[in-house]
């Protein structure tokens, strides 16, 4: 058995209406003046008004922002630390997506330890402590609440930073299936397999132990019974506390061990063409587990391959990268491209440029 070092940082609390707790929550950890880090989606469905009055109701000054979007660079966490700085806050709550939670981390960064975003690219680079966080996930994907670690792309260069600390790790994360219902069916669609793509890649990454293994086999079973019955009725709050519980096992079993070439794969394709992740992730997920051949994925599926392609089917996700406007020509810019990103090391199999541009050519 492969030696690891596990320990968990979060809190979890989950159950339907548990959002509406999350001031008591924040008393407990001290929080006094508070910057909740919401897209605007979440405004519009009445989650940040919901955060805004719990916490009022405990005594808590608190101030929304939104100014980033699906993806947050280098720019957009900048512009969030000077705003938080002017409030002179005391901690911060991520509400949202991967993109909120991931954003509310950077700003934590910038914000108690100077510099720039790009200089925490990496692992263990703050010198001082983080201010207390809690994570309130509204979709049923990224898992960022259970990890310490943040994606954040350099505005200039537009390539992706995994940017990552002990301390970055969320005090709570709160899993309320209710708020995860308000999510549009696109984002259900691509979240949700973004968050199966979790479960499939941590299980054979070279850093997988005997827990990781575990958090990805639950987070399989939850999420593959449950995404088509989501994808079919995206209130049916039995199938949004699966996905929502999924996606956490997921989550924390990246943060156990990893992500393979998937998300090397698929991080090019989001910088060059736009293309959605989740959707970047469909594309690509089948034709590495199909080029890995790792003997683990038969405890998920017997053809497992077989079964992505058709969640991918169900969700409405393109399947070739001709289908989503990838120019054959640029297969092997982007072959280079993927060779550099970090998760690529963690695959089981050797992944490099050659190997990139190989499962490109699969799946064009």
């Amino acid at each position: 058995m492969t030696a690891f070092d596990h320990l968990e940082r979060t809190r979890l609390v989950f159950g339907t209406g548990r959002i509406h707790k999350v001031g008591g929550f924040a008393r407990e950890l001290g929080f006094r003046r508070t910057l909740i880090v919401a897209d605007s989606g979440m405004e519009r469905a009445g989650h940040v008004m919901t955060v805004l009055s719990a916490l009022a109701g405990e005594g808590i000054e608190s101030t929304p922002w939104s100014q980033f979007d699906a993806n947050p660079d280098s720019r957009m966490v900048e512009r969030g630390r000077e705003f938080a700085e002017k409030l002179g806050v005391d901690s911060i709550i991520g509400l949202g997506g991967g993109s909120s939670m991931d954003c509310a981390k950077a700003i934590n960064f910038v914000l108690t330890n100077g510099g720039r975003i790009q200089d925490y690219w990496g692992y263990g680079k703050t010198t001082k402590p983080l201010l207390p966080m809690i994570g309130i996930p509204a979709t049923t994907g990224t898992g960022s609440e259970a990890q310490s670690h943040a994606l954040i792309s350099d505005a200039e260069t537009h390539v992706k930073m995994a940017i990552g600390d002990a301390r970055a790790a969320f005090a709570v994360a709160i899993l309320d299936p209710s708020v995860a219902a308000t999510q549009p069916p696109a984002v259900r669609a691509t979240a949700g397999y973004d968050a199966i793509s979790h479960a499939v890649e941590t299980l054979v990454t070279t850093k997988r132990n005997a827990v990781s293994q575990c958090y990805s086999r639950e987070a399989w079973r939850l999420l593959e019974r449950s995404f088509e019955r989501l994808l079919a009725d995206g209130n049916d709050l039995n199938a949004l506390a699966d996905m929502q519980m999924g996606s956490w096992f997921a989550g924390a079993a990246i943060e156990a061990s990893m992500l393979g070439a998937t998300h090397a794969l698929a991080n090019p394709l989001t910088a060059t063409y736009g293309i959605t992740h989740g959707q970047a992730i469909a594309v690509m997920l089948p034709h590495v587990v199909g080029w890995n051949a790792m003997a683990e994925y038969r405890e998920l599926h017997a053809d497992l391959p077989g079964r992505l392609r058709e969640l991918a089917a169900a969700a409405g996700l393109r399947g070739s990268l001709r289908a989503l406007g990838v120019e054959e020509g640029r297969l092997e810019e982007l072959s280079l491209a993927a060779a550099q990103q970090w998760t690529g090391k963690f695959n089981p199999r050797p992944f490099d440029a050659a190997s990139a541009l190989e499962l490109y050519r699969c799946a064009y």
